[in-house]
């Protein structure tokens, strides 16, 4: 079995968190109009969809309601059936501009489980390509990121726009 280190995540991990305001940051983003500043890359009635600023892979997407809710018993049949919409499309449009070899398509319901931000449930679709793993996690504590952030949201929003 292959494994996916993300050593870099430390970073987060040890970051102070702020006081939890009103909703996650989930929720803040979802309300924001600043969709490049958030990484936003497409909107749907009832769903969103975002790069993760702490990404396992370049392009790791974060698919999400706008409702906050922490189960997928707390959505409706259209936010679910959204949901799996757009997750298809991000999957598509990842496709298109990165040509992935696979992906890993993840769902944490519960600190537990390993939610981060288990209050508001997300979607994980991360691209992968053979040997994306290699040297430098293990040697080096680091992770190369072949591309910024802003720079594939750009191109993942382009195709998406279609």
């Amino acid at each position: 079995m292959d494994s996916l280190h993300a050593p870099w995540r430390i970073d987060y991990i040890l970051s102070p968190k702020e006081p939890k305001p009103d909703g996650s940051v989930f929720t803040r983003i979802a309300q924001s109009s600043d969709d490049v500043g958030n990484y936003v890359i497409a909107r749907g009635k009832s769903t969103f969809a975002v790069l993760n600023l702490y990404p396992y892979n370049g392009g790791h997407i974060l698919v999400l309601p706008y409702r906050e809710v922490a189960d997928l018993d707390d959505l409706t049949e259209d936010e679910l059936l959204e949901l799996m919409v757009l997750l298809r499309r991000c999957k598509q449009a990842l496709t298109t501009t990165m040509k992935p070899e696979g992906f890993n398509v993840g769902l944490n319901l519960g600190r537990v489980a390993g939610a981060g931000i288990f209050e508001h449930l997300h979607f994980h679709l991360v691209p992968r390509w053979n040997g994306d793993t290699n040297f430098m996690p293990v040697t080096g504590s680091t992770h190369v990121l072949p591309e910024a952030l802003a720079d594939v949201a750009a191109r993942l929003r382009a195709a998406l726009a279609l």
